[in-house]
This record gives structure tokens, C-alpha cells and sequence, in this order.
């Protein structure tokens, strides 16, 4: 596809204007997940850990809100810069137009498939562009540390813990 100079500079400040708007929806020190930030992060967990969940119910969707909240408790942890930053990517996702743009998703991210988030996933981590890849590793890190955190998910992967009686 040739992209004219035109529509390579129209592209260019439409997105300047989006990421502007969703760095000024973000501004100012240690946030909290929206509701609509929780629900895209809900979709995108259970796209990525389809494998390792049970089947639709509400079992599925408690193992969902506590992945979903600790992602929460480690973004808290980071750093502002690192904070704003998420919520730059959070922004553009939660919109409707940065939904469907970015990650190709019509529905909003409560209505949204597994299969429409893996798809927009595997997109992004299968892009030619460094930023979309690394936004996916952001979300991909944040989603299975978040899984992997708690002790009841160990033992799907033979971990026994970490050692004790060390320190």
C-alpha cells in the first residue's frame, strides 16, 4: 500500500492529537484503573490465558478480576514515569477509536471475543513496528506476572515455590 504525503501527515497528527488526549486523561501522579481500563485489561487476560482458565463461568471470570488486580497492585508499584506511560497505552486502547484502530477490535472490550483480542494480540506481537511489539510485551509481562504471582497457580507448571528457610 503507497501512503501518500498527505495521508502519512493527516495519519501523523490524527495520532499526536489521540496520544495527546490520552496522556492529558492520564496526567498526574499514581493512578487507578478505570472501569473501562479494567474491562480491556479483563479481555486482554482472558484472551492470553485461555489455556490455562476454565471454561466460561463464574470461576473463569474470578480468576479474570484477580489477574486483573494484580496487574493492578504492580502498575501501582512502578514508577510515575512508568505509570504515565501505561496509561498513554491504556488510553489509546480504551477508546473507542484507538480500540478500533490500533488493536482492530469493533466491540467494546466488554462484549469483545478471545478471539478477536488473540488476533489483535498476535498482531501486535507479530508487528513490524518496535512499539507495537513492545506494548504487547508490556502487556503480555504484566498479564502472566500477574497470573504467576499468586500460589494457586503453581502447580499447572511444577513450581514448587520459592526456596525457604534461606533468609
Amino acid at each position: 500500500m503507497i501512503v501518500s504525503r498527505r495521508q502519512f501527515i493527516r495519519t501523523g497528527v490524527a495520532g499526536s492529537l489521540l496520544l495527546a488526549f490520552s496522556g492529558w486523561l492520564n496526567a498526574a501522579g499514581e493512578r487507578r484503573l478505570s472501569s473501562d481500563e479494567r474491562a480491556m485489561l479483563a479481555a486482554i487476560a482472558a484472551a492470553l490465558l485461555d489455556g490455562a482458565l476454565p471454561p466460561a463461568g463464574d470461576e473463569r471470570s474470578r480468576l479474570v478480576a484477580l489477574t486483573v488486580d494484580g496487574i493492578a497492585r504492580t502498575i501501582a508499584g512502578l514508577s510515575v514515569a512508568s505509570q504515565r506511560e501505561i496509561g498513554e497505552l491504556f488510553g489509546l486502547l480504551v477508546l473507542a477509536p484507538g480500540r478500533m484502530v490500533l488493536a482492530g477490535v469493533g466491540k467494546p472490550w466488554r462484549e469483545a471475543g478471545v478471539g478477536d483480542v488473540s488476533a489483535f494480540l498476535e498482531s501486535w506481537r507479530t508487528s513490524r513496528l518496535a512499539l507495537l511489539q513492545g506494548a504487547y510485551a508490556a502487556l503480555h509481562d504484566l498479564t502472566f506476572g500477574a497470573w504467576y504471582a499468586r500460589p494457586d497457580t503453581w502447580e499447572a507448571i511444577a513450581y514448587p515455590g520459592p526456596p525457604r528457610g534461606y533468609f
